[in-house]
């Protein structure tokens, strides 16, 4: 139950997809004063080292945000070259945009870092509080059962001297957000974001916000999950579109995909499995900027991550009339 280490993904293209979706979100519900309570479901370590034994052995960040940072680089070279030849001083900027969301998410992420280093790359926890600094009445509470990470969590989180804002539960989410909805300031966020190492946890994530919905309908939730060649992956998402429509919600789903979830064999005939070809992001009650902010972000990510043909990207809403 407790083999599932996100040191080993930090940075992914489903981070990418996550954060950057997160981002957008919490920048929506912070620009009202009232105060806001953050809720992180499964909250892992908190920070992570992107030059770590975890994050090294896997090298998933190289095919996620560091790729991307590569890329922009890559086009801010190509900019100043055009630039110095042409000597046109206003074409550098039309070549380096990206889209507002993947940008904020990239600026967001360099912040944890000094310069081009790179070597930092800040979990869910500690994206939230650095978005929520400087509002005292909001809250941010952390989940996360794993003995290990929580104690690295709580370590970690100990060093932003955040006081009351933010507070560490080591218990199984699942039940232990039942007893904070509805908040007292009628305003939340709840991440969801479980490794799905059990197939359970598809059930489980249901279950989880079919109660908070019923206990608090006007709360956003946003769902990640898998996109892998597992029945129960493909069923949560329309699950959970079922759940919002019954209830008259809003809702919107966004799925990045990278690469075929196709089997293969190396030289030697070995079947290679492909890791993580997809992931998706299930909001309900999303802002109403977030679909139009990554379809373009998305659509920018799906080109820049490509590691086949098969890349794509996908942005759905329905609204809960």
């Amino acid at each position: 139950m407790f083999s599932y280490r996100h040191a080993f993904h930090a940075g992914n293209h489903a981070d990418v997809l996550k954060h950057t979706a997160l981002i957008a979100v919490l920048r929506h519900l912070t620009q009202k004063d009232t105060a806001l309570n953050v809720f992180d479901t499964h909250a892992g370590a908190g920070l992570y080292r992107l030059d770590g034994d975890y994050a090294q052995t896997s090298g998933e960040a190289a095919d996620g945000y560091l790729r991307l940072i590569f890329k922009q680089n890559e086009a801010l070279a190509l900019a100043n070259q055009t630039q110095a030849a042409t000597k046109n001083t206003t074409s550098k900027s039309s070549l380096e945009a990206l889209p507002a969301a993947l940008q904020d998410y990239l600026d967001v992420v360099a912040s944890f870092n000094k310069g081009q280093n790179h070597k930092v790359y800040p979990g869910s926890p500690f994206i939230i509080h650095s978005l929520l600094q400087g509002r005292d009445r909001d809250r941010l509470k952390l989940f996360e059962l794993h003995p290990t990470d929580a104690k690295t969590l709580r370590a970690n989180i100990a060093q932003l001297d955040a006081g009351r804002l933010i507070t560490v539960h080591q218990e199984d989410s699942f039940e232990g957000l039942k007893k904070f909805l509805p908040p007292p300031s009628r305003r939340a966020l709840v991440l969801c974001d479980p490794s799905y190492e059990l197939k359970t946890d598809y059930a489980r994530v249901l279950t989880m916000m079919t109660d908070a919905v019923t206990r608090f309908a006007t709360g956003t939730y946003m769902v990640w999950y898998p996109i892998i060649p597992r029945p129960e992956a493909h069923e949560l998402p329309r699950k959970l579109k079922t759940l919002a429509q019954r209830a008259g919600r809003a809702w919107l789903n966004a799925t990045l995909t990278v690469k075929s979830s196709k089997l293969t064999t190396d030289d030697a005939g070995d079947v290679v499995r492909p890791g993580l070809p997809a992931s998706g992001v299930f909001v309900i009650n999303p802002p109403h900027t977030l679909k139009a902010q990554l379809t373009a972000a998305l659509e920018a990510t799906a080109k820049l991550l490509a590691q086949d043909k098969n890349k794509s990207f996908e942005v759905e809403s329905g609204s809960g009339a």
